[in-house]
């Protein structure tokens, strides 16, 4: 079955990197897109990036702009979220998503998430 697993989060001060990976299996990992959501304490589930199925193109939120870059291995299955120049704003837990084909239609897949914590 579809399995996303993040890895990656933790406690970092205001400027710092960190660096999220999610492990998916279950599906042809190659052919979709893989997105990062993030949700932070009281507020809605967010779109953080997304990377199309040979990574060719990235989008961003524009929170983010030029400080995460999402990035992938298809040899490894793997997705990758880079943050640098973290901010007390980006504490959040992190979701590693993914919308794949069912019968009938689609079906979206989350990851459990990772906690993201930026304080000093």
């Amino acid at each position: 079955q579809v399995q996303l697993v993040e890895s990656g989060g933790g406690l970092v001060q205001p400027g710092g990197s960190l660096r999220l990976s999610c492990a998916a299996s279950g599906f042809i990992f190659s052919s979709y897109y893989m997105s990062w959501y993030r949700q932070a304490p009281g507020k809605e589930r967010e779109l953080v990036a997304r990377i199309t199925n040979g990574g060719g193109n990235t989008n961003y939120a524009d929170s983010v702009k030029g400080r995460f870059t999402i990035s992938r291995d298809n040899a490894k299955n793997t997705v990758y979220l880079q943050m640098t120049s973290l901010e007390p704003e980006d504490t959040a837990v992190y979701y590693c998503y993914a919308r794949l084909p069912r019968v009938g239609g689609r079906m979206d897949y989350w990851g459990k998430g990772t906690l993201v914590t930026v304080s000093s």
